[in-house]
């Protein structure tokens, strides 16, 4: 199937966007049709874990029973890439992991939490590192104090710290004819901003597939309050991908012309035509490898969040002594 058709297919991931669509199954496929056209895309059920389905796309009845036995998951997104909820099946849960989850003590949970904030703030001055943009050496010393963050809150405090720094030296890493001023959220106040609220919101569905995939529930934070409808250890986990993956697409983006300003409307969502083009780009650059730092062997962005997931697990379930973040020092 071409990149340029209505579907996006890797090992395991699949996006929906053709408006009106219908996913169902054809024997061992998944079959995407549409009426008058027929069929559009078809993939091997055995290879899929995820399909990601944005705006008004439907289901049949034997899909939904197929994609549960299989173990697919199936993400439901707005038009425009805002998550909106998921199919989770039944093999997707292990009790033993969840208990062992939910058995986390305050202790053992800051413990994991430091790693990760402290992998995020290195990786944010990696990526300044990498623009040429030089700091004053304070996101240096907060990296080096999260060992000793006595609580939660006083770790938020120091997240909160470094994020101001990184989001004030951001504007030094755009192409001409962009600015960044500060983060804004709901909603997003000008287009650099919409991008990165995007790709969070995709690099989130990432860390959710890789959650589910190793049975930990995503909804149980360590870091990040639990709320309802709130995936608050995938938030907790993404930290660390943010300015090294997130960020850093978005930058390549703008500074690679891939996107221009006139590619997004008033309300500073990306146009139709250009959300297609960034689905594209989302799932060629989760595709591209690296040499895993820690590791050293070979992986795709995709393989490395969900290794992440899996060291996770093992933390919390104390077959690690304790969580090993994704850093990348250079």
């Amino acid at each position: 199937m071409s990149k340029e058709s209505e579907g996006i297919f890797d090992d395991s991931v699949v996006y929906v966007t053709k408006q009106g669509s219908q996913v169902g199954v054809d024997g061992g496929r998944i079959v995407v049709a549409m009426r008058g056209e027929g069929e559009i895309a078809s993939f091997p059920m055995g290879q899929v874990d995820t399909i990601n389905i944005f705006g008004n796309i439907n289901f049949t009845t034997p899909f939904v029973a197929r994609a549960n036995e299989h173990g697919i998951v199936l993400n439901y997104f707005t038009q425009n890439g805002r998550y909106r909820g998921s199919f989770v099946p039944e093999k997707n849960t292990i009790a033993e992991v969840r208990r062992r989850q939910y058995a986390l003590t305050e202790k053992e949970s800051l413990k994991i939490a430091k790693e990760i904030i402290r992998g995020k703030i290195r990786n944010s001055r990696t990526l300044l590192i990498r623009k040429d943009v030089p700091d004053n050496g304070r996101l240096a010393e907060l990296e080096e104090q999260t060992a000793k963050a006595r609580d939660l809150d006083m770790l938020r405090g120091m997240e909160g710290e470094a994020a101001e720094i990184y989001f004030g030296l951001l504007n030094g890493c755009l192409a001409e004819g962009w600015t960044f001023e500060k983060r804004t959220r709901r909603p997003p106040e000008d287009h650099i901003n919409a991008l990165l609220s995007l790709t969070y919101s995709m690099m989130k569905n990432e860390v959710l597939s890789a959650l589910r995939q190793y049975n930990l529930d995503p909804f149980l934070g360590i870091l990040h309050a639990d709320r309802h409808g709130r995936p608050a250890l995938a938030l907790d986990l993404q930290e660390e991908f943010r300015p090294i993956f997130c960020d850093a697409f978005a930058l390549r983006l703008i500074n690679k012309i891939m996107l221009k300003h006139e590619d997004f409307g008033a309300d500073n969502h990306l146009k139709d035509y250009a959300f297609k083009i960034y689905l594209e780009k989302f799932d060629d650059y989760m595709q591209e490898e690296f040499t895993h730092p820690r590791f050293e062997y070979t992986v795709t962005r995709r393989k490395a969040v969900r290794l992440q997931a899996i060291l996770l697990r093992k933390a919390i379930t104390g077959e690690l002594k304790e969580y090993y973040p994704l850093v990348f020092k250079r």
